[in-house]
């Protein structure tokens, strides 16, 4: 049983989620070692008394579960399949969990090429945001053999409320892609009814507290929508890393035969915005494409 008593976690990248993830995980008493490209983005988990390593290799070697939590596809491939990848290092019998948003592809490579070495692999990732991180109340979506999950299951726990085993390994990553495809047309709603009330003469505030609560209510309206009013961003969830996880998707719906206009079109807004230099900034900025 994985306790905190017995139980080393590697958690490799320490970014705008990532950060406050690892941080329940010290708080939860678990012995931490850290690694992140930019060593300045975990200065406060290693004041917190976690460990630092100088490569993903050194964070996972000695580790029983090893975290995941970096930008794109060819970030979490070379972190495991590289010269220096942790399936090739990590001890038999550990658990890799990578909660980057990813391929459903390279989500079953991982658990293939680590069942080979006795080790068990969970792809998991996460929906919530920044706010969702910082609260440790992410939705996680986990793909991967049952008893693996269960057994890290207690540590999920640190991390989100809504926890839920979606199948076998891949099963993670669809899931967080119909999440994705969600949230791409919601946010085109959002914004669009802002720029109305705006346009309307309406008070935008006085209007989100009407339909915020209504059968138009959802995260992105109660959560981005008043930092759209307060000029607010700064992103809890990138713009660059959306495009990322949208085209997933399409590639995705493509294979299986599926037309996903919605999609299409949001991520057609959201590389014009990645065009003028908006990629660093937090979804929510799509209301700039009205507004620019």
């Amino acid at each position: 049983m994985l306790t905190p008593e017995n139980t080393v976690i590697a958690f490799i990248g320490t970014g705008v989620m990532g950060k406050s993830m690892a941080g329940h995980l010290l708080e939860g008493g678990y012995s931490l070692v850290v690694y992140n490209r930019t060593k300045e983005k975990a200065a406060d988990l290693l004041a917190k008394g976690a460990k630092w390593a100088n490569t993903p290799k050194e964070a996972a070697q000695n580790a029983h579960v090893i975290f995941t939590m970096v930008g794109y596809p060819y970030d979490v491939e070379e972190i495991y399949f590289g010269e220096n990848g942790i399936i090739n290092c990590a001890r038999r019998d550990s658990f890799l969990i990578d909660m980057t948003t990813s391929t459903p592809s390279l989500a079953v490579r991982i658990y293939e090429e680590a069942a080979k070495k006795g080790i068990f692999a969970i792809d998991a990732p996460v929906s919530g945001g920044d706010v969702g991180a910082k609260e440790a109340k992410l939705a996680i979506m986990a793909g991967g053999d049952k008893d693996a999950f269960e057994a890290v299951k207690p540590i999920f726990e640190k991390l989100g409320t809504n926890i839920v085993y979606q199948g076998k390994a891949g099963s993670g990553q669809h899931t967080k892609m119909c999440n994705q495809i969600a949230i791409a047309s919601n946010m085109m709603g959002v914004c669009e009814a802002i720029i109305y009330a705006e346009k309307a003469g309406l008070n935008p505030e006085n209007v989100l507290k009407s339909i915020s609560t209504g059968a138009a209510g959802s995260w992105s309206l109660s959560n981005l929508a008043p930092r759209i009013l307060n000029g607010n961003f700064e992103p809890g969830f990138y713009i660059k890393h959306f495009i990322k996880d949208m085209k997933i998707a399409l590639e995705e719906a493509e294979k299986m035969g599926m037309d996903a206009p919605g999609l299409a079109l949001a991520k057609s807004l959201y590389d014009q915005l990645d065009e003028k230099g908006e990629g660093n900034s937090g979804t929510q900025a799509l209301y700039k494409y009205w507004k620019d």
